[in-house]
């Protein structure tokens, strides 16, 4: 599958530039508003006036999805009648829980028959990809995946399928997570919060770190090749040991998993590696931007520079950003040493 378009929206802004500048700038000090440093969307972020009469109703869960997705499309330079059928895939860990919360909130203070149906509607996991579909007038199949872990690497998968069995001949494919204040709780009590605000994705400890993140991925997935290409994703897979000797190792180490010493693993290969989870902050969905910061550098021929390299454990890291011959990334997550996932990406 063709990568012919990108759309985000994260704590440091908005669209494709914003990303790749947040990359080349690097470690910025997370929003302390809430109960914990976290990595927020600004509500800046989310205004854009060619869009809200279409979307006024929208909870911010899916106004983050719309506006990537839109962004993504725009990127393709697809046009309207290219798109009549086009894919959609919206990949979540937890859809719009704040939204969600809010919804039982009211059915307790107001009894279940008092309660906003537009709050309940929002509420519904599936309801973002419909804004998502609506707003571009899109006829062909839209599915939302919700799972914890492998969220986006399975709707990759999905993508993958509808492409090969010649039902679209483009997919949008994406992911939204967003941090609401039950989500910070449950962070505060689970997680192991960095007090300095600082993910530190190469320490392969049995005790990371996290600074919990928000935002929404999507990707313009192609079956030829576009007039915007970013390179091609070749496999989306699960297997039991790494193989390949890639150019660049891209890990999705960002104190998630409750231990990430799996990653030692790949130290052995002799290939970069790098990791950007410090830039946009600790989600179940990470994998999403870790692929958009690959396609980023097959596109542009350019590594960039890891912000924190505390690596006890010597591996070759990307310490400084500069053009690299990358033919092959390989992006990994590994949540134990016998649970991983791999996504490759070729030129």
């Amino acid at each position: 599958m063709y990568i012919s378009g990108i759309g985000i929206v994260f704590t440091r802004g908005r669209g494709i530039d914003s990303f790749e500048k947040a990359l080349k700038e690097g470690w910025i000090e997370p929003s302390r508003t809430g109960s914990i440093p976290a990595y927020r969307v600004g509500q800046e972020t989310l205004t854009d006036a060619s869009l809200t009469k279409k979307m006024r109703r929208a909870d911010r869960f899916s106004r983050m999805a719309v506006l990537s997705a839109v962004d993504a499309c725009r990127d393709s330079g697809i046009n309207v009648n290219e798109r009549a059928e086009l894919g959609i895939v919206l990949a979540t860990a937890f859809g719009p829980h704040a939204t969600t919360f809010s919804f039982i909130d009211d059915i307790l203070d107001y009894g279940d028959t008092n309660v906003s149906p537009t709050k309940f509607s929002n509420s519904v996991h599936n309801a973002a990809a419909s804004y998502v579909s609506a707003i571009l007038e899109n006829r062909g199949p839209t599915v939302t995946i919700t799972q914890f872990k492998f969220a986006f690497q399975n709707a990759l998968i999905l993508a993958g399928s509808w492409i090969a069995e010649g039902r679209c001949d483009h997919v949008l494919c994406g992911c939204a997570d967003e941090l609401g204040t039950v989500m910070e709780y449950a962070c505060k009590m689970k997680l192991n919060i960095a007090k300095e605000g600082k993910i530190n994705p190469f320490a392969f400890s049995d005790t990371p770190v996290s600074v919990p993140g928000e935002g929404s991925v999507f990707i313009m997935l192609s079956k030829e090749k576009g007039l915007n290409n970013y390179g091609k994703a070749t496999e989306t897979s699960f297997p039991r040991n790494i193989t390949g000797n890639p150019d660049l190792f891209v890990i999705d180490a960002d104190g998630m998993s409750a231990n990430e010493t799996g990653y030692r693993d790949i130290i052995d290969y002799g290939s970069l590696i790098a990791g950007y989870s410090p830039v946009f902050g600790s989600m179940l969905t990470g994998s999403a931007f870790n692929f958009a910061a690959a396609a980023l550098m097959l596109k542009n021929q350019i590594a960039y520079n890891c912000v924190f390299q505390d690596n006890p454990f010597g591996a070759k890291l990307c310490d400084e950003t500069s053009a690299k011959n990358l033919n092959e990334i390989y992006c990994i997550k590994i949540c134990r040493p016998e649970i991983k996932t791999i996504i490759k990406l070729q030129k």
